[in-house]
């Protein structure tokens, strides 16, 4: 194998895997696209959305059937914190809307100095995801996420000063009291919850509390182009967990019905997952979880998705309290800070089969950003870091190249000797090789190197909400996004010219030949729908891989030149 075949199958491997991450978006089997139908100030979805009201997947100690739901409208109640605006439905103290307020859900312009914030869970039609929780009991009274509660007032707003809010909201019905109250604390995304129990009545309650993620499938593109120039296409979406034993898994909405999630651990949490935030239940860590995940209206015209925790089965006996709670994360996925939240809720993230490269690419990236203060620099400071790593690797096999590039006009002579018969070439091509040290299989190895890299360093670039909207320099206001005059693409092109230059064509067949003078226009329409990011850093190590090809091809061919004339 030589230079040339190397490149070449770089190439071909890069843009396979671009080809088929558009077609699974295009013409994978997806879920129904239409949001449930919903009152404004009430998300009461169908009963089996309840656990315990035919529910095969929920355990049967919470099997009871759930109270009447009256027709009265819940009333809609916010609360909020510096980094967080919730919306709670007192019909079931649901949240139905979640503003993270540091994240604009559009760049700042001068025509738009203000945008809307991200709206992570919404009530809305068009993006159906809401946070519910709730208790189920066999045969007392129990308030699910559709009874309805009261609240003291409609808006709650953490004080300056002040490091938490308390949220009460209270259901009443038969001597059982349970009170639902949120805490937020100043500058977190982790939002509390407890559920109080206080009976008054003559019988022990006896029941379980649950907490549930239900969300309907996002709207599909209707071509290829707006797939490709959105950022968000290419990332993960649908339901994720954590466990202890078998760490992070994941499940898409169309495998929700083929392969289920019906299992029970502590240390655990269950979330769904969207290009750069999500939201999670976190059960208490010592608590021996059941977890889940069901269809709501499956075989309707508007089915929702959701992942659910179910806690142990609890009693209270008459006149006694009892607390059970878990906590909600809604926010970014800010892999620095993640872990220490949850164990795990990095993962969330959802690198892939890559997170092995990505998880210390993106660490290494976040430090860069805080010595330079700017991520486009930060990437820039990472291909040099890199490139001074594997800089003795990349050198051996630039120099094979150019004595490669050397011999060129001999296996043409040898073209002609043997014409047709490959065999009687290749052996030749051989004993030439050998006569003049040259290892063609050295190309190869950089590249074992260069793909893991590409790879792992587009996971954390299409991944890192840190990036979201970073600005590098001039026209580049998001690196996250596509070049949006494609000049990074248009050098990107340049550069694979000057290595095609210095790029010995030995052994390449006419076929080959012609791929490789199209590879250049290839990239650069590829590279016109990649995060400006990405472009930045191929842009930058093709610039000081082509340097040091000219640097040691020059010098080799100058050493040649001295040898002759000594």
């Amino acid at each position: 194998m030589n230079q040339t075949r190397t490149f070449l199958l770089f190439a071909l491997l890069a843009v396979a895997y671009l080809l088929w991450m558009a077609w699974e978006k295009d013409y994978a089997p997806v879920p129904a696209q239409n949001a449930p139908v919903v009152a404004a100030s009430s998300n009461a979805p169908a009963d089996n959305a309840v656990p315990g009201a035919g529910n095969a997947a929920t355990p049967a100690i919470a099997s009871g059937t759930p109270p009447t739901v009256t027709a009265a409208a819940g009333q809609l109640i916010t609360i909020s914190n510096d980094v967080l605006r919730l919306t709670v439905d007192t019909r079931g103290g649901s949240v139905v809307r979640a503003d993270l307020l540091g994240y604009p859900a559009e760049p700042v312009t001068r025509k738009h100095p203000n945008p809307p914030p991200v709206r992570l869970l919404d009530d809305a039609q068009s993006d159906y995801f809401v946070a519910q929780s709730g208790l189920v009991s066999a045969g007392s009274p129990a308030p699910d996420h559709r009874a309805l509660f009261q609240s003291a007032q409609a808006h709650y707003e953490l004080s300056s000063g002040m490091p938490e809010l308390k949220v009460d909201l209270t259901w009443q019905q038969g001597g059982i009291k349970v009170t639902k109250t949120y805490t937020l604390k100043r500058g977190q995304y982790v939002v509390g919850l407890d559920q109080r129990i206080d009976n008054a009545s003559a019988t022990p309650w006896q029941g379980n509390a649950y907490e549930q993620l239900q969300r309907a499938p996002r709207p599909a593109h209707t071509s290829w182009l707006q797939n490709m120039t959105d950022p968000s296409s290419a990332s993960f979406f649908g339901a994720g967990w954590y466990s202890p034993d078998d760490h992070f898994q994941s499940l898409r909405f169309d495998k929700f019905q083929k392969d289920p999630l019906q299992q029970s651990f502590a240390g655990g949490w269950a979330a769904m997952l969207q290009h750069y935030f999500f939201a999670a239940w976190i059960p208490p860590a010592q608590q021996k979880a059941s977890y889940s995940t069901d269809v709501v209206n499956a075989s309707g015209e508007h089915p929702t998705y959701l992942i659910r925790t179910v806690s142990p089965g609890m009693t209270v006996a008459p006149g006694q309290s009892a607390s059970t709670g878990a906590r909600l994360y809604i926010g970014p996925k800010l892999v620095s800070t993640l872990d220490t939240v949850a164990p795990g809720l990095a993962l969330a993230t959802n690198y892939g089969v890559f997170t092995v490269i990505a998880q210390p690419m993106h660490a290494l990236l976040s430090w860069l950003e805080k010595v330079s203060g700017n991520w486009g620099v930060a990437i820039i400071l990472l291909v040099l870091i890199i490139k001074g790593l594997t800089w003795k690797l990349t050198a051996a096999q630039y120099r094979s190249s150019a004595k490669m590039r050397k011999l060129q006009p001999r296996v043409s002579a040898l073209k002609e000797r043997y014409g047709d018969d490959k065999q009687k070439m290749q052996m030749a091509m051989m004993e030439l090789y050998k006569k003049e040290k040259v290892n063609p299989m050295t190309g190869c190895f950089p590249v074992l190197i260069t793909i893991p890299i590409f790879y792992g360093l587009y996971e954390v670039l299409r991944e890192s909400v840190e990036l979201r909207q970073a600005p590098f320099v001039g026209w580049i206001h998001d690196l996250s996004a596509p070049d949006p005059y494609f000049v990074l693409p248009a050098l990107y092109t340049l550069v694979m010219l000057g290595q095609q230059y210095l790029m010995p064509a030995t052994g390449m067949d006419p076929t080959q030949a012609k791929m490789m003078k199209f590879m250049p226009l290839i990239f650069a329409v590829l590279f016109a729908f990649f995060p400006a990011g990405l472009c930045l850093y191929y842009v930058v190590n093709g610039m000081v891989s082509l340097g040091q090809q000219w640097y040691i091809t020059h010098k080799v061919e100058n050493g040649d030149a001295k040898a002759k004339a000594a």
